[in-house]
């Protein structure tokens, strides 16, 4: 495996990444669709609950008969278990936040603030994790959330809601702590990336799993019942969001956190060419010059 990725063109945790923004953004659309049936925590839980059987499988490809002993050999460890808890439940808030932004009537609001996941990250790292960026690492970072805000602000006559911007931040700041305390996690645990990024995602997924059932068990049994009725496309989000959470967790195993997020925004410049080709919507030259200002900052990336 490790010869594999020693061939590759460009550093793995890149591969990674771009495959993980592909993931996300049709992760997302689903996620969008059944918020409009079931609650934020319903839809988190979702993405969860149906995406823990593919991460298993996964873990078990990997490690093969050592399955249940590297499992139990991380939960042993404390310097894995915190961070692996405090990233469960930051993760959750932030994709509660992140779907309660959809329910407003200024969408891009909520979401364009959201994006600044990046810069978060970044500060994050440098003042409480001892991972600090060199300057083309923050100029990349830089360049990476301009360009989205290009893209994605509202325009000047959609109202601005200091709900949308507050639910936006928090789920921005809230994923930026999930990323660093998933490298911290993995990084703990003494296997190859491949194998380590896997444990530490089975484990905490397996935990979430835990928390929102047991939070919907209490609060909103009910449901069940109509995520049961919408089995299919909860199906579609559990798979989609383990093959991302695949990517997102080895990337983040193997490079800054930070820099994996700036990266990842590449999927903006996907939508808009897919805008423009297959749906022949008009592109603002606000909009071109985010998707420049994104590709100078991918460029910047690919050479660190």
């Amino acid at each position: 495996m490790s010869s594999f990725f020693d061939s590759l063109p460009v550093a793995p945790w890149v591969v990674f990444t771009f495959f993980a923004a592909t993931m996300q953004a049709v992760r997302t659309a689903g996620q969008k669709s059944l918020s409009a049936t079931v609650t934020p925590m319903s839809a988190t839980l979702v993405r969860y609950v149906f995406g823990l059987p593919f991460v298993i499988i996964y873990l078990a490809y990997l490690t093969g008969p050592t399955f249940f002993y590297k499992l139990s050999d991380a939960l042993s460890r404390s310097e894995f278990l915190i961070p692996a808890v405090l990233t469960s439940v930051a993760q959750i808030v932030a994709t509660v936040l992140l779907i309660q932004s959809f329910r407003y009537k200024n969408f891009m609001v909520g979401t364009s603030f959201a994006k600044t996941e990046s810069v978060q990250t970044a500060i994050l790292s440098t003042l409480f994790f001892a991972l600090p960026l060199t300057f083309s690492g923050w100029v990349a970072v830089v360049l990476g959330m301009v360009g989205v805000w290009l893209v994605a602000m509202p325009s000047r006559d959609e109202p601005w809601n200091f709900g949308a911007i507050s639910r936006g931040l928090g789920a921005g700041a809230f994923f930026g702590l999930t990323s660093l305390w998933i490298r911290q996690a993995a990084l703990s645990l003494n296997h190859d990336v491949l194998t380590s990024a896997a444990i530490t995602l089975v484990l905490i997924v397996a935990f979430q799993s835990v928390l929102c059932v047991a939070y919907t068990l209490i609060a909103t049994p009910s449901e069940f019942k109509k995520i049961a009725s919408c089995w299919p496309l909860a199906l579609f989000i559990g798979l989609t969001s383990a093959l991302g959470s695949i990517g997102w967790y080895t990337a983040m195993t193997w490079q800054n956190p930070a820099l994996v997020k700036s990266l990842g925004q590449v999927e903006i410049v996907i939508s808009a060419l897919l805008t423009l080709r297959l749906f022949k919507e008009k592109v603002s030259w606000a909009e071109w010059l985010g998707v420049a200002s994104i590709i100078v900052s991918v460029l910047i990336l690919l050479s660190i």
